[in-house]
C-alpha cells in the first residue's frame, strides 16, 4: 500500500507539471520526459491492476484527481486509464474534461449548481460533491455574457478566466435573438460526422487559432430553444421548447444511443490541456466520435417544460423538485421529452433537466442522459436572459 501511495504522489507531481505549464515549447519537453518515465516500463498486467484499484478507490472529487494524475504520467498510462474509466452514461462520474461533452447518466440525475457573478456577467458551473444544495463544488464550465446590438452571446469555456473564442478552452456558445425568445446552441466541434459549420464572424476569429488541421473549431448548431410569446400579459410560467438537433428521438428509448464525443481537438493530443477542470472551487475559478448519427428519418429529440400545477394555498405555480429548489422564480423549470409525434411512454415522464433557484445568485442544475453538461448548461443560460416578450 505504501508503494501505491508513493506511486500516486509521484504521478501527481508529474501531472501538475503538465497541467500548469503554459509555454508550448516547455510543455513539449515535459511531455517527452513523461513518455520516457520509468513508470512507463511497468508490466502491462501489473499496471492495469494498479490503475483498476485506483479507479475503484477514488470514487468522488477531489480524490479523483489521482485518476487524472495517472492519465498524465505517459502515453501507455493514459490509454489504459481512458479504457478503465467509464463514460458518465454508465458511471455517473465526471473525470476528464471531455466528460462535460458526453451524455449524463441513464439511471439518475447528475447534481450540479450554477454560481452567477452579476458584476462581471459571468456564470460558473460546478459539480456537487455532496448531497447539500451547495458545497465547495468541482469546477466544470464557465460562461460570459456578451451583449450585441441585435443579439446576446454567452461564450462557454473550460477555463474559469479565459473565455475568448480563440482559446483552446473554447467549448461553444449560446446566441439569442433581440427579444430573448429564441436561442441557438453552437458546439465548437462537430457533434457528429457530417455536421455543418455555420459561417460567421466569430467562426473566422476562432479559426485564426485553429486547434487541429483535421477538425476545425467553429460554430456547429446543435440545439434550438424557443420561449412562447406572452401576448396576453398573463403572469404564468414560461413555456419553452428545446429541439436537440444532434440527438435522435430514439435516444430516450430503452437501448437508444446518443452521439458521444470522446476527445477534444488539441494542439498536442498526447497531453491533457492546461484547463482548471482539475481544480476544485476552493483552489481556483483529431476529434473522435462514437454512437449513431441522427438519421433524417428518425426525428430529432424535442424537450418541453413540464407543466406546473397551481397551488391554491401558496397562490403560485408549483413543480416538485424533490428539495433541490428552495426559491420561487420564473426561471425555474423541468424539461421532459415531448411526445407530440407519437404516443407518450414512460420515458416521456423522466425529467431530463431541471433548473431552479436556491439563493440570490445560486441555482441548481440537474441533468441526465441523453444530454451533456455542456448542453444542459447552455439551456439553463437561456433562462437567465431577459425576455422582453415573455413576461
Amino acid at each position: 500500500m505504501a508503494i501505491i501511495r508513493s506511486l500516486i504522489q509521484d504521478m501527481r507531481s508529474r501531472s501538475q507539471r503538465v497541467v500548469v505549464e503554459e509555454d508550448a515549447a516547455a510543455a513539449v519537453v515535459v511531455g517527452d520526459g513523461l513518455r520516457q518515465s520509468c513508470w512507463a516500463n511497468m508490466p502491462q498486467e501489473l499496471l492495469r491492476e494498479v490503475l483498476l484499484r485506483i479507479e475503484a478507490s477514488e470514487e468522488k472529487w477531489p480524490a479523483r484527481k489521482s485518476v487524472v494524475a495517472c492519465a498524465g504520467v505517459c502515453r501507455s498510462w493514459r490509454e489504459i486509464t481512458k479504457d478503465i474509466v467509464k463514460k458518465p452514461e454508465f458511471s455517473s462520474k465526471l473525470t476528464f474534461p471531455i466528460s462535460v461533452k458526453q451524455p449524463g447518466p441513464r439511471e439518475n440525475l447528475l447534481q450540479c449548481f450554477i454560481s452567477r457573478n452579476r458584476t462581471t456577467q459571468t456564470y460558473y458551473l460546478y459539480l456537487n460533491l455532496t448531497s447539500a444544495l451547495c458545497d465547495d463544488g468541482k469546477f466544470l464550465l464557465a460562461a460570459r455574457k456578451c451583449r450585441r446590438p441585435t443579439c446576446t452571446d454567452y461564450i462557454i469555456s473550460l477555463h474559469a478566466d479565459d473565455m475568448s473564442r480563440g482559446s483552446n478552452a473554447y467549448v461553444g456558445k449560446l446566441r439569442s435573438n433581440f427579444l430573448g425568445t429564441k436561442f441557438t446552441i453552437y458546439d465548437g466541434q462537430p457533434p457528429h460526422a457530417g455536421a455543418k459549420i455555420t459561417k460567421s464572424r466569430s467562426t473566422r476569429l476562432v479559426n485564426l487559432k485553429q486547434v487541429s488541421p483535421k477538425v476545425p473549431t467553429g460554430n456547429y448548431p446543435i440545439a434550438h430553444i424557443s420561449y412562447e410569446l406572452n401576448v396576453l400579459g398573463s403572469r404564468g410560467p414560461r413555456r419553452m421548447h428545446c429541439v436537440m438537433d444532434s440527438i435522435p428521438t430514439s435516444a430516450i428509448e430503452p437501448g437508444g444511443v446518443a452521439p458521444t464525443q470522446t476527445e477534444f481537438s488539441l494542439n498536442n493530443v498526447d497531453m491533457f490541456p492546461p484547463f482548471p477542470f482539475f481544480r476544485s472551487k476552493s483552489s481556483r475559478a483529431e476529434n473522435s466520435l462514437s454512437g449513431p448519427l441522427a438519421d433524417k428519418k428518425d426525428g430529432t429529440l424535442v424537450l418541453k417544460n413540464k407543466s406546473p400545477r397551481w397551488h391554491e394555498q401558496l397562490q403560485c405555480w408549483c413543480l416538485n423538485f424533490h428539495g433541490r429548489v428552495t426559491v420561487a422564480s420564473v426561471k425555474n423549470f423541468q424539461l421532459v421529452a415531448s411526445a407530440e409525434n407519437g404516443p407518450a411512454g414512460p420515458e416521456h415522464d423522466k425529467i431530463i433537466l431541471q433548473f431552479g433557484k436556491i439563493g440570490k445568485d445560486l441555482f441548481t442544475m440537474d441533468y441526465r442522459y441523453p444530454i451533456s453538461a455542456f448542453q444542459a448548461f447552455a439551456i439553463c443560460l437561456s433562462s437567465f436572459d431577459t425576455k422582453i416578450a415573455c413576461e
